[in-house]
C-alpha cells in the first residue's frame, strides 16, 4: 500500500510528456527555497528556459516533433546540471531550474552550459533529416536575508528571459548578482504590521 501511495505522489509531482518536475511541484520547490534562503543567507538560482521559435517547429513538423523537441531540450536540462538541482517543465515549451547553493560566479557559467548543451542536441525526423533547437535562458539571483514571494523570483528571472528574446535568443541573460533594491512588496513580507511600516 505504502509503494503505491509513494508511486502515485511521485506521478501527481511528474510532467508527463519529460518525467521532470511539474508546475505544481516546482512551485512547492521554489517557495522553500525562497524560505531557506530568507533563513540561511545561501545564494540560489532560478533559471527560466524557453525554447526558441517553437510555435515555427509545430507548424512546419507538426506535434509529434514537437514533443520530441520537448522530450529532447528536457533531457539535455537535466543532464546538465547537478542531481541536487531541480529541473521543470512549467508550461508548453518552457522551464525553470532552481539551483540551490549556487555561488554568483557560478551562475553565468552553469546557465551557458545549459545553453550550450541544448544547442548541441538534434531532434531526427521520419525523412532522415534532423533539427537543430536553441533555449533562451533567464536568470535571477535570490535575494539573501530577504523575506521575498516565489512571484517576485519570477519575474525577476522572467523579465531576464525577455531581453534575451529581445536581444537575439539562443543566448543567456541573468540579473546581476548584486542584491537588488527590496522592493516595497517585500518590505511589507518582512515587517508585515510592524512598526518599521511608518519609516518605509
Amino acid at each position: 500500500m505504502q509503494q503505491l501511495i509513494d508511486r502515485l505522489v511521485d506521478l501527481s509531482s511528474r510532467d508527463p510528456l519529460t518525467g521532470l518536475s511539474n508546475r505544481r511541484h516546482f512551485e512547492l520547490a521554489l517557495a522553500r527555497e525562497v524560505d531557506r534562503v530568507a533563513r540561511s543567507g545561501e545564494s540560489a538560482l532560478l533559471l527560466v528556459v524557453d525554447i526558441d521559435h517553437f510555435k515555427r517547429i509545430n507548424d512546419s513538423h507538426g506535434h509529434a516533433v514537437g514533443d520530441q523537441v520537448i522530450r529532447a531540450v528536457g533531457e539535455a536540462l537535466a543532464v546538465t546540471v547537478r542531481p541536487m538541482d531541480l529541473v521543470a517543465r512549467i508550461g508548453g515549451e518552457e522551464f525553470a531550474v532552481v539551483l540551490p547553493n549556487c555561488p554568483a560566479a557560478f551562475g553565468p557559467q552553469v546557465a551557458a552550459r545549459v545553453r550550450q548543451r541544448v544547442a548541441r542536441t538534434s531532434v531526427p525526423l521520419l525523412d532522415g533529416r534532423a533539427i537543430g533547437v536553441t533555449v533562451s535562458v533567464g536568470g535571477a539571483f535570490a535575494q539573501q536575508w530577504v523575506r521575498s514571494s516565489t512571484e517576485l523570483w519570477m519575474e525577476r528571472a522572467d523579465r531576464q528571459l525577455y531581453r534575451a528574446k529581445a536581444e537575439g535568443r539562443d543566448r543567456v541573460c541573468i540579473e546581476p548578482s548584486e542584491v537588488p533594491s527590496v522592493s516595497a512588496e517585500e518590505k511589507g513580507l518582512l515587517f508585515g504590521t510592524s512598526q518599521f511600516q511608518d519609516f518605509e
